[in-house]
């Protein structure tokens, strides 16, 4: 037949949009054209195929008129990944390899001149969208491993154009796929290791019962950084579904996903990363650090060193989970459901409120760094707990101190099982609903609520805040309802807020 088509996918963001490659071939002027918003990658494709097809033995229709569409015709297409597709597209279409077996099929590669197939970035979402169609995929061996992660979906890979034509002509069954290589489990930073800061373990404990934000301050070597490490050891594995949204945005990052799975991801970016860095955008739209810690962790060190309109930016996201990102040709939503944990020192120095009295800073230059961070911002914040350097002893140094990482990720385990049975979901994720139907008070307890808000000078959002961080609290207590002193505690976790007004 002269009209083959061939289906592909392309990228867009952490999606995988289908792409049809419509090959045809007619009497005329020997040419080869390709239409489709290519770029020049996609261009040069036809120079892969021909020198791919050449060496592999096939025979390139060079004395044909070929015609090569990608449709939808006003979808970008880039880099190398659509070469298989026209590669089989042209010899479907020249009858060297029946198109009946690419209906249900569809491809994916990039074709070395010798007719290699090489990996190509982003296969985790074609994988996904292949299942959800019911369609086989054909990719490199390469990409494999990557592709199985996503059960239900069938894959033919191959290492050499060749033997993928002599499987498609039923000459020579390819091999079948290994099993992904399991990966081993990452170390676990252990928590006891961390000497005395109770009241920080406990905030870090809470943090990761309701998934709350939680804000760090205190003079360096108090252990902000060392205890916000020890975060991911303490929170429950992924389900699957969040593993393979996790697993896509590392695989359109450049990063291969199984290094980590199924691990949750801690990015912590310099205080230098640029709002394009944080969120994500660029000329062609790519997920920043706050989609990469999807279903993670995101730490902030340093924070008020950060860029003041770079951390405004988290505003958004912070409350809705997504970052939406608008570009001149297309428009873009990168998942972005984050924990965030932030350090900062108190003041300039670092040393403010240090009994060693080494602070040396003005009321006007503490006021100064501290305003680096808006209201709203810290409103966003359901934590701020204030850490103080602890009396120093060698004998007790290299002790282990309670609660080990085991015990509380126990602690966390529960709480979230009650809030699932629940909710259906964390409470740093509850909306108005859900605190009117979850976190009610007693006529008495909502009294000293208000007044306590009003004594701090509480927005509405850091109100709401602190009762879901209550609302946490009595899930670790095991108390289906709140009580006056649960709300008092998450009250104390205001400390900066306090310290404002």
């Amino acid at each position: 037949m002269s009209l083959a088509i061939v289906n592909s996918r392309a990228r867009l963001g952490i999606q995988a949009p289908p792409v049809s490659v419509e090959v045809h071939l007619a009497n005329g002027m020997p040419s080869l054209t390709l239409v489709g918003l290519p770029e020049t990658a996609v261009r040069e494709s036809k120079d892969r195929v021909r020198s791919a097809l050449q060496n592999a033995q096939l025979d390139f229709p060079s004395l044909k008129r070929i015609t090569i569409n990608l449709a939808p015709a006003d979808l970008p297409k880039e880099g190398g990944r659509f070469d298989l597709a026209i590669a089989l597209g042209l010899l479907a279409a020249s009858g060297q390899i029946p198109a009946d077996r690419l209906t249900d099929c569809e491809c994916i590669g990039e074709l070395a001149l010798s007719g290699e197939l090489r990996p190509v970035q982003g296969v985790l979402p074609v994988a996904l969208a292949c299942r959800d169609a019911g369609r086989t995929l054909i990719l490199p061996r390469a990409n494999a491993a990557e592709a199985a992660l996503v059960k239900g979906v069938e894959l033919i890979a191959a290492d050499h154009l060749l033997a993928l034509c002599e499987h498609l002509r039923n000459e020579r069954e390819l091999p079948p796929l290994s099993a992904a290589p399991a990966t081993p489990a990452a170390k676990v930073a252990e928590l006891a290791e961390v000497q005395g800061q109770q009241q920080a373990k406990r905030a870090l404990i809470v943090a990761a019962s309701g998934g709350h934000n939680l804000l760090l301050f205190g003079p360096p070597g108090t252990g902000k950084t060392l205890l916000a490490s020890r975060l991911p050891g303490i929170l429950p594995p992924l389900q699957e579904q969040e593993a393979l949204e996790v697993a896509a945005i590392q695989s359109v990052c450049d990063r291969t996903p199984l290094t980590c799975w199924p691990g949750r991801p801690f990015r912590a970016p310099h205080h230098g990363a640029s709002a394009a860095a944080l969120v994500g955008g660029g000329s062609q739209p790519r997920p920043g650090e706050i989609s990469q810690a999807h279903n993670g962790v995101l730490f902030l060190d340093e924070l008020p060193e950060f860029d003041r309109k770079v951390l405004e930016m988290l505003r958004e996201p912070m409350e809705s989970g997504c970052i939406h990102i608008a570009r001149a040709r297309e428009q873009l939503t990168f998942p972005a459901r984050f924990q965030l944990i932030a350090a900062m020192n108190p003041c300039p120095c670092g040393f403010q409120g240090d009994p060693s009295g080494r602070c040396r800073c003005t009321p006007e230059q503490v006021q100064r760094y501290r305003g680096k961070l808006s209201g709203p911002l810290l409103d966003r914040i359901d934590l701020h707990l204030a850490m103080h350097n602890e009396p120093f002893s060698l004998s007790t140094e290299h002790r282990l101190s309670e609660p080990s990482t085991a015990t509380a990720a126990a602690q966390v385990r529960t709480a979230r099982q009650c809030q699932a049975v629940r909710q259906q979901g964390l409470n740093a994720h509850l909306g108005i609903e859900g605190l009117r139907n979850f976190c009610a008070l007693a006529e008495a307890d909502a009294n000293w609520l208000e007044q306590a808000i009003v004594r701090l000078g509480l927005s509405r959002r850091a109100s709401h805040r602190t009762l879901k961080v209550a609302r946490t609290i009595a899930d670790l207590a095991g108390s289906e309802q709140i009580a006056r002193v649960h709300l008092a505690e998450a009250l104390q976790y205001r400390q900066l807020d306090r310290q404002q007004t």
